[in-house]
């Protein structure tokens, strides 16, 4: 699953932990970074209430498990 992730990462030019982090800093900023986030994200943002114990790190790679294995 991390493969998958990072594979997707190379193909953006970033590191895995770089997309990770950019994208904690554009959902939990004060300041507007919106412009920074990509339009179909910035759609989601405040959408969906996730419980306390939600493991981003296992569902993101199920999700990107799912999207590669087709």
């Amino acid at each position: 699953m991390i493969k998958l992730a990072k594979k997707y990462a190379l193909k953006q030019g970033k590191s895995l932990s770089g997309l990770v982090e950019t994208y904690l800093i554009a959902i939990t900023s004060e300041t507007d970074n919106k412009d920074q986030v990509n339009p179909e994200i910035r759609k989601l943002m405040g959408s969906v209430k996730l419980p306390g114990d939600f493991d981003y790190k296992k569902s993101l790679s199920k999700a990107i498990s799912k999207k590669y294995s087709k």
